[in-house]
């Protein structure tokens, strides 16, 4: 009986590419990468062409780099590494990119929906007074007005779905310093969300009484 092959790790085919010169497999890495990666620079960078800019230079980068790389790492979270500081770059380069990141994370996604039932938990009827599309739209607001070091935590923890240890070798901090920002950001989403209930619920008697 025959088996159907597996698909290479990430690991493998780097290791192909690194020791063989295999421009097979780095074009594999690339387009295994290219949805993924490139939605996460947009969302980092509010810009769809910037962030294709460095998606093209993250990869440029893992090429020049490909000696660097160290045996037993993983390679999701090094090349995370390496996109997020092309990010920072491009952002030095570009201030404009803040802006168009408002304008873009006004729309919401999926990414928002999980920020919304994680403040909601607590306080399930206020998620309920709330429309989702308001939600939402609240949500990334309030995430946009957070410190960069706090919003670059909830996009890989939340919406890239790495892990504290992955998070911390991506941003090059420690593994400590992911769970404080985490906690500091989610805290400071928690405490501006039980306000906006409150302004909700004061709106509503308002109109209740006018």
């Amino acid at each position: 009986m025959s088996h159907a092959t597996q698909p290479l790790a990430d690991e493998d085919l780097f290791r192909r590419f690194r020791r063989e010169g295999d421009a097979a497999a780095f074009e594999t890495l690339v387009h295994r990468y290219e949805g993924e990666l490139f939605h996460y620079l947009r969302r980092s960078l509010g810009n769809a062409e910037l962030a294709e800019d460095v998606f093209q230079t993250t990869f440029l980068q893992v090429h020049v780099k490909r000696d660097l790389f160290e045996e037993g790492r993983r390679f999701r979270p090094w090349l995370y590494a390496i996109a997020t500081n092309q990010a920072i770059d491009a952002q030095r380069r570009d201030r404009r990119h803040r802006m168009a990141s408002l304008d873009r994370r006004m729309g919401g996604d999926d990414g928002d929906a999980a920020f919304v039932d994680t403040l909601s938990g607590d306080d399930p009827a206020c998620g309920e007074r709330l429309e989702e599309q308001e939600a939402r739209a609240w949500t990334s607001l309030a995430v946009a007005g957070l410190p960069e070091p706090m919003q670059a935590v909830l996009e890989l923890v939340y919406r890239r779905g790495l892990k504290y240890r992955e998070v911390a070798d991506a941003l090059g901090i420690p593994l400590g310093t992911v769970k404080s920002r985490l906690h500091a950001a989610i805290h400071r989403l928690n405490l501006g969300w039980r306000r906006e209930c409150g302004a909700q619920d004061t709106r509503g008697m308002a109109a209740v009484t006018a």
